[in-house]
């Protein structure tokens, strides 16, 4: 009895050799994964790799400072977010999902601030029962 394996095998034609072909210029290879031309990219550079880790950590810190912004310290934290969001954008960082985030949010505490400080009536803002 024949296994479907053998059966194949046996009706598969097989492929010339690489060596019939005509000789073709060579280029590197590129990798298959975009982001391990990056990371190599990276090693080759030290002073960009750092200036790209600090604008992950201004992408980061400018989402935090916007969530908590949308609690205490609209004033402050607000613009914080904003310009680190904004800093990282321009630095080229690899999270640029958490800096719009963080853009987004930094505005949202601005919004806020402005919405409840108008119906209070002051510069600060409480909840009141």
């Amino acid at each position: 009895m024949t296994t479907l394996s053998e059966a194949l095998r046996t009706t598969t034609p097989t492929k010339p050799a690489q060596a019939t072909r005509p000789a073709q210029a060579t280029k590197p290879a590129q990798p298959a994964d975009p982001t391990q031309a990056t990371k190599s990219a990276q090693a080759a550079d030290p002073a960009t790799s750092r200036l790209r880790r600090h604008a992950d950590g201004m992408a980061v810190a400018s989402f935090i400072l916007g969530l908590l912004g949308t609690l205490v310290l609209n004033l402050l934290l607000g613009p914080c977010a904003l310009v680190l969001g904004t800093l990282a954008l321009t630095r080229g960082t690899t999270r640029r999902g958490r800096a719009l985030l963080g853009l987004s949010l930094g505005a949202a505490d601005l919004l806020l601030l402005a919405l409840l400080a108008t119906t209070d009536g002051t510069v600060s803002w409480h909840i009141s029962s």
